[in-house]
């Protein structure tokens, strides 16, 4: 596929979009903005002021006191995807852009304020989740030999560390915030499920066991809570995260759970695919999409 099929495949999804959040502790949602096109994956920034998502490619910030958008400078990276995070000082934006050679997406890392983006990641596919809070490593989700596994890698590129290599999608890294685990999502059960591990790799751990596909971990600032999105069983396969499905929006302690729903939706692909906590660690955004 060309950068220009690319693009005509992501301009076919035609729905508009409703930029929300969530009060994790009482549900209730609030509607931020609706748009007559598709948006993705909201980032919170960490002073609460600002949401990042991407939109037909570009990256874009949502100011919440004034409802104000504003594109984002990236340079020639104007065809990314969903898979974006904020440096621990948000004072970069790493995205998964896919280049022109290939249309195969690659981490880059640019200037929050703008500016040219700078490579990490020589293959692809990468598809970036997390960032250390040391500010030194990325985590990604990324296919090499028909295999999709966990990686590492540091800031400033070089060689890559393989995490997994269980048959079966591994896919989402996102770090605690101490530093200590990686989480991520796993087909290695047969239904996709949340996984943790230490962040070199040992001690992979089965933390949400449900009869669901459930994808995308994402901790609390403090540390103390995941939430991550659920599709029924049996409305996709384990390995498959569409868009347009009813969903939900799931919340489990971090030292594992029974989880409970906090909201449920029509979304799926783009609603959460990226850490949208607030600073406060009260309030979730995320994308529900309508069909026009």
């Amino acid at each position: 596929m060309d950068i220009e099929a690319l693009r005509q495949w992501i301009a076919q999804r035609d729905s508009y979009s409703i930029l929300e959040t969530v009060d994790v502790h009482t549900g209730e949602r609030t509607v931020l903005k609706e748009y007559d096109t598709v948006i993705e994956a909201p980032n919170w920034t960490k002073d609460g002021r600002f949401l990042i998502y991407n939109k037909g490619g570009k990256m874009v910030s949502y100011e919440l006191a004034t409802g104000e958008d504003k594109e984002i400078d990236t340079g020639f990276a104007i065809d990314c995807n969903n898979d974006h995070v904020l440096s621990p000082d948000n004072a970069e934006l790493a995205v998964s852009h896919f280049t022109n050679e290939d249309a195969t997406s690659r981490i880059y890392i640019v200037p929050i304020s703008g500016g040219e983006p700078k490579l990490v990641t020589d293959k692809g596919p990468s598809y970036l989740h997390g960032w250390s809070p040391d500010g030194e490593r990325l985590a990604y989700c990324a296919e090499r030999g028909g295999q999709y596994d966990i990686y590492t890698i540091s800031v400033n590129g070089g060689p890559e560390t393989q995490l997994t290599d269980e048959p079966g999608l591994d896919d989402g890294p996102e770090y605690s915030p101490d530093g200590r685990h990686i989480w991520f999502n796993s087909t290695r059960s047969g239904l996709m499920q949340v996984w943790r591990m230490d962040v070199d790799g040992s001690n992979q751990t089965h933390m949400v066991n449900e009869e669901a596909n459930c994808w995308f971990p994402h901790v609390s600032p403090n540390g103390r809570l995941v939430t991550y999105i659920a599709y029924a069983k049996g409305d996709v396969e384990p390995g498959d995260h569409p868009p347009n499905k009813n969903v939900e929006l799931r919340l489990i302690p971090a030292e594992g759970g029974t989880s409970k729903t906090i909201v449920k939706l029509f979304g799926g692909q783009g609603t959460i695919n990226v850490n949208s906590w607030s600073p406060d660690n009260r309030t979730i955004a995320f994308v529900s999409y309508r069909l026009k």
